[in-house]
């Protein structure tokens, strides 16, 4: 129990909650989920289908038509073939990432990870005994790993890598010839994939690519993916891992073992959100691209700040080493002295020092307010 870690973001949005039931004003840029209600579509599904009585235990894998709703997208999405039975839907992202690291890695086994990368993945990596093995997200390569040094990192002992595009906290995205060629480097070995594509939807610059859709690794690879940030259903709990048969077979019993099964009527919704119109998606992305323009920009006027243009998810990523402030010190002066939340790299990783993570599911007004508030410490403290 004492090697598991945690995820920051909660713990922030508890000290800010506390600083504001004391009068502050605090603007909320820590957390990562979207900041629009879920599609009015998916709600009314959602209580019909509580009305039609789809309030009993289903399947531990998830009921029939919803995973053949997922099977359907995935196919059309990653052109590959997907059946019903390579489908586990389960209540989030996160059991997916537990599952597969439960499954797949023993005590002495590497793991292959991206750093800075969601805490969980090392968190959970550490939990089952197995070696933690970062690939650094390099700045001047747009937060993109280098396959070369990814593939002088693979070893006898590498039984799971994985992947994150697009990626959380960098915004990173993997390119097509970045995808071909880890698969190139994984070449024959027996390592397997855990594709980590949450925010797939949720891409402002070319096209999202899958190393599912590569020729010879479907079979090796497990896709994460889910409602949550898509459709704007952090609280709804529902994801879903997309592979092999007999390992999807382990996965449900793991669900059984676990959770028994995911809520039915959240299910029916999924099935409305996958079929449904796709328009809040569009709208949501790009006001998303509209409030990232605004931070980065604003964030370049900063002293001691500088930061990239990310192609994905809804987070920048500021280098902040000219601060001179270590990243956990500054991030929380900016909460405490300027009532601006967001997270230190270091909550993704050793390789996060030098950075900050904000999140743009804000409006554009509180973003602004939120920039002023950081120049304005910046030039008292800098």
């Amino acid at each position: 129990m004492a090697r598991l870690g945690t995820e920051t973001a909660f713990e922030v949005l508890v000290k800010a909650r506390a600083l504001e039931a004391q009068g502050r004003d605090i603007v909320h840029l820590e957390i990562g989920e979207p900041d629009f209600d879920t599609p009015h579509n998916i709600i009314d599904a959602a209580c019909d289908a509580l009305h039609k009585g789809f309030t009993h235990y289903g399947p531990s894998a998830g009921l029939p038509q919803l995973r053949e709703a997922i099977a359907q997208y995935v196919s059309e999405t990653r052109h590959v073939d997907v059946t019903p039975d390579e489908v586990v839907v389960v209540p989030g992202g996160k059991p997916i990432i537990f599952f597969t690291i439960l499954a797949l890695a023993d005590e002495g086994d590497e793991v292959i990870y991206p750093n800075p990368g969601f805490p969980i993945y090392e968190s959970m990596i550490n939990y089952v005994g197995a070696n933690a093995v970062p690939i650094r997200l390099r700045e001047e390569m747009d937060f993109r790993l280098d396959v070369d040094e990814l593939a002088s990192l693979i070893s006898d002992r590498t039984k799971l890598i994985i992947l994150n595009s697009p990626q959380n906290p960098t915004g990173g995205v993997l390119t097509k010839i970045d995808i071909e060629r880890i698969a190139q480097a994984i070449g024959d070995r027996n390592v397997m994939i855990m594709s980590d594509e949450i925010y797939s939807r949720l891409i402002f610059e070319g096209e999202h690519h899958s190393i599912m859709s590569i020729d010879g690794m479907k079979e090796r690879t497990i896709l994460l993916d889910g409602f949550s940030k898509t459709y704007a259903m952090t609280g709804w709990r529902m994801g879903y891992g997309v592979m092999r048969v007999d390992l999807a077979a382990q996965v449900s019993r793991l669900m059984t073992n676990s959770n028994s099964c995911t809520a039915s009527f959240t299910q029916i919704a999924g099935i409305e959100a996958l079929r449904g119109s796709q328009d809040s998606v569009t709208e949501m992305c790009a006001k998303f691209k509209e409030r990232r323009d605004v931070m980065v920009a604003g964030l370049n006027k900063i002293k001691g700040f500088s930061c990239r243009l990310p192609k994905g998810a809804f987070y920048v990523f500021p280098n902040v080493t000219k601060t001179g402030w270590p990243s956990k010190t500054l991030a929380d002066a900016l909460l405490n002295d300027a009532g601006v939340a967001g997270l230190s790299g270091t909550a993704f990783g050793d390789f996060g020092e030098g950075y900050l993570r904000f999140s743009v599911a804000n409006s554009i007004e509180n973003i602004e307010k939120a920039l002023e508030r950081v120049s304005t410490w910046a030039n008292k403290n800098l």
